[in-house]
């Protein structure tokens, strides 16, 4: 990977986050001449990405995950348990990975380590060029993209990729609106270790609030997602070590023994966003640009995943027929091949979260009747396994 510019490239992507490295690296294998605008600063965010089975296939076919998988733990069991105090609640489910012959569901890795990995093997790549720098403006044309830095260098391309997250400079270079709803929760974030073995068991307690899942981690630790009304989020990040370790030791039930609260906590506010469209003026969304969830069921960052497996086969298809990677054709089959699964993701991650926070008894009793369902009729549970995993029409 080289750090100087040509003027045009047939690719580029803005955005340095695990979805972006995750795109320049996909197009740059398939032989795509790409420049990603990103600067390289350190990944100091100690939060964690359970990459579930289509999302390691596809880093292995980058060659990143054999680089990082010794830092993963495995997921092996998935287990959902009703931790409210209403009147309906739902039985408790498990889940195991060899019902569907899996080793693991997926595993979980620290993002910076993940970067760590996806730099190196960009670094590899002769024809991805590295912009170390952010952009300042874009600029759409009939023929191609034209990008500036923030320290003034330009450069231009047939297509982009923007993995420029939810403040997208990308998306509103190509006129895409988003509707944006705030969900009023936020998500606590941390990571612990623990007196007792996880035995690579995810467990996800549904709260009043939200969901709380403690995921497991290499050796003696995991990593906490807690999402909680706002100002609980706030109280309990400002709390100190020993009284936050004792109030997520009481959410967890004691499962993991006694906690001990590792550096580094976060809140997030937590809200649903949708782009009017997918792809527009020579410009691809993808990651947060594309699309905003709540850390509900892991699917944030392996959608952004398959982003780019889905953006670089329908760049690499293109050239290969000889066609414009930009022309709005190829835009609209990379939305095409998005949509489904962008739209039923973000549809059932908010269906979740909606029956969670109902007190409506009716709503209450269809999320228990699902969750009995999930719990006791074995086709339902395997598809559920594997729908969870990676959408079925994929075909990967």
């Amino acid at each position: 990977m080289t750090d100087s510019a040509s003027s045009l490239h047939q690719a580029a992507v803005v955005g340095g986050g695990p979805a972006g490295l995750a795109t320049a690296i996909a197009l740059a294998q398939a032989g795509i001449g790409t420049a990603l605008i990103a600067r390289r600063a350190p990944y100091a965010d100690n939060r964690t990405t359970a990459l579930l089975g289509g999302s390691v296939d596809f880093l292995h076919s980058l060659d990143v995950w054999p680089r990082c998988s010794a830092d993963a733990a495995a997921l092996r069991t998935m287990r959902l348990v009703d931790d409210t105090r209403r009147l309906i609640r739902s039985p408790e489910v498990k889940f195991s990975s060899d019902e569907i012959g899996m080793e693991a569901f997926g595993y979980n890795i620290e993002n910076r380590l993940l970067m760590v990995a996806m730099e190196a093997r960009a670094a590899e790549l002769q024809n991805l060029v590295r912009i170390d720098d952010e952009a300042e403006s874009i600029v759409t044309s009939e023929s191609s993209v034209a990008i500036t830095t923030k320290q003034g260098q330009s450069l231009s391309a047939a297509i982009v990729a923007g993995a420029d997250g939810r403040h997208s400079l990308c998306r509103e270079a190509a006129g895409i609106g988003v509707k944006r709803r705030d969900l009023g929760q936020s998500a606590l974030t941390l990571n612990v270790t623990h007196t007792r073995p996880h035995g690579n068991c995810s467990t996800e307690f549904h709260t009043e609030s939200g969901p709380c899942v403690f995921v497991p981690l290499p050796g003696e630790r995991s990593s906490i997602v807690w999402v909680l009304k706002p100002d609980e989020a706030a109280r309990l990040k400002n709390l100190n070590d020993e009284a936050l370790a004792l109030a997520a030791e009481q959410q967890s039930h004691s499962i993991l023994g006694k906690l001990t609260i590792a550096p580094g906590r976060h809140v997030f506010p937590l809200a649903i966003e949708n782009p009017d469209h997918l792809a527009a003026k020579r410009i691809a969304l993808v990651g947060e640009a594309a699309h905003v969830l709540p850390p509900i069921g892991a699917q944030g960052l392996n959608m952004g995943l398959r982003d780019a497996a889905d953006l670089a086969e329908t760049v690499r298809g293109a050239l290969s027929t000889g066609a414009d990677p930009g022309d709005d054709a190829v835009l609209q089959r990379y939305a095409r091949m998005r949509r489904a699964d962008v739209f039923s993701r973000t549809f059932a991650v908010d269906m979740a979260n909606r029956t969670l926070l109902s007190d409506f008894l009716p709503a209450q009793s269809l999320r228990a009747a699902g969750m009995h369902l999930l719990d006791r009729v074995g086709p339902i549970r395997r598809l559920a396994m594997r729908e969870g995993l990676s959408p079925s029409w994929r075909g990967r």
